[in-house]
């Protein structure tokens, strides 16, 4: 937690680049730097050096708003099958309403309808950026049952690449764990992607679960419940992705 973003005066408000900063987003400095860029805004309105913020105004950057560090909040669901990992509340399935959270937050990536396990939520645009971004390469594990017995022409193939999607897939580690049961570490974020590795290979996914986000881990949570990130998960979490 930090302290009140307002300490100056209420009614003058606090300079952008302390707010920006009392939300963890980053240092003064470099929300001097942000602002002179100009894709800080406050209340849509491109913000400018010296400038306030009021209570209940909005300060974004590139659109996405900032929010003082303790109203931000980071959840971790052990997703069931049935859920969608969507905001569009004219989806009867999707997940804001399956959570009924008393906050405006939003899924970090997906997890297709079908599977289950892990997915975080939160209101902080800086991680889900982050996140989303291919290029940073973050691990996310798997444990996949399929319909029939593997065996190692399957395991190498999809170790080394399987082509889906007009592209073949990164190398990737994977291990079984059964007969039909393998666990499998992707860097990639591709539509289905596990299920169409798969089906490449004539296997049909029986069971899918994402057991692991980088360093969390989805550990003995119930299926269908949520928790809030352990500040020490957080903390970890942000100094991999450097924020």
């Amino acid at each position: 937690m930090t302290d009140n973003p307002y300490p100056e005066s209420f009614e003058k408000g606090i300079r952008v680049n302390k707010f920006i900063a009392s939300s963890g987003y980053c240092s003064r400095r470099k929300a001097d730097e942000l602002v002179a860029q100009g894709i800080v805004t406050i209340d849509h309105l491109t913000a400018g050096p010296g400038d306030r913020v009021m209570p209940g105004q909005v300060v974004r950057i590139s659109g996405e708003p900032i929010l003082p560090e303790e109203d931000l909040v980071y959840i971790a669901l052990h997703k069931p099958v049935g859920v969608t990992c969507t905001t569009d509340t004219s989806d009867p399935d999707n997940i804001i309403v399956y959570l009924g959270f008393d906050k405006r937050i939003f899924p970090i990536g997906r997890l297709d309808k079908m599977s289950t396990g892990l997915i975080l939520l939160t209101n902080d645009g800086a991680i889900v950026n982050k996140l989303l971004r291919a290029e940073y390469h973050h691990e996310k594990e798997y444990k996949v049952e399929v319909d029939r017995t593997i065996d190692d022409h399957f395991l190498k193939s999809m170790a080394s690449g399987v082509p889906i999607l007009d592209t073949v897939t990164a190398p990737c580690e994977i291990k079984q764990d059964g007969l039909r049961i393998f666990t499998i570490i992707l860097t990639q974020g591709l539509n289905r992607q596990i299920r169409r590795m798969c089906e490449y290979h004539g296997y049909r996914v029986v069971r899918l679960k994402r057991t692991r986000i980088m360093n969390i881990t989805l550990g003995n949570l119930p299926l269908g419940e949520w928790r809030y990130l352990k500040p020490k998960e957080l903390r970890d979490l942000k100094h991999l992705l450097g924020l």
